[in-house]
């Protein structure tokens, strides 16, 4: 099965398999987000994040590998009233435009290889403004144990140090490593291991 229909196969029940509400750590860090501007949510999947970084006044890009998922994501966003750009796309693969983005919001995104990694994480920065803000999380190797959610490799599993070398660098960088209760729809429920971290280019 190809990447592309796996991705279909999980996004084709009816259901929002991580929820419609945003990720609890993205909207705890609510008040670091600019009052208005540009919001890339990359791999934004049924849009719970995109839809909410949405209400909060801003301009959002949701980048999605799925289109099953992304009409949930529009489903959603018309149901809450907002208008989000949604736009099909490989993060691996897109162009990350230079200094275009006021925030990156990258959650969960673990479907990423060690080898395809390094790549997202430099467009990333590319596409930051000065001053942009980057907020990511995902789950820790210890999150295999819990199975609550996440890959079963742990390569894909992010750790203090990997994310210190690949974004320490940016300004009022802070990681917050935690065990939390998760409740994201039926693909992350239950005691999970994750990392956090935000930072300013």
């Amino acid at each position: 099965m190809s990447d592309f229909e796996f991705w279909q196969e999980r996004y084709r029940t009816p259901s929002y398999i991580f929820g419609t509400e945003p990720n609890a750590f993205l909207k705890s860090r609510r008040a670091l987000l600019p009052k208005q501007g540009r919001v890339l949510a990359i791999a934004d999947g049924e849009g719970r994040n995109g839809v909410w970084l949405a209400e909060q006044g801003l301009d959002v890009l949701s980048l999605e590998f799925s289109p099953l998922a992304q009409d949930k994501a529009r489903a959603l966003a018309k149901a809450r009233g907002v208008a989000p750009v949604f736009e099909q796309a490989d993060v691996h693969n897109w162009s990350y435009p230079e200094a275009a983005f006021d925030a990156v919001v990258d959650i969960f995104t673990q479907f990423s290889t060690p080898a395809l990694r390094p790549a997202k994480w430099a467009g990333i920065r590319r596409t930051l403004k000065p001053g942009g803000l980057l907020i990511l999380q995902g789950y820790t190797p210890k999150q295999i144990e819990y199975g609550t959610g996440g890959p079963k490799n742990p390569d894909q599993l992010y750790t203090r140090a990997m994310l210190e070398a690949a974004f320490g660098d940016l300004r009022d960088f802070r990681i917050v490593e935690e065990e939390v209760e998760l409740q994201e729809g039926t693909a992350h429920a239950g005691r999970s291991a994750v990392i956090g971290l935000t930072g300013r280019k």
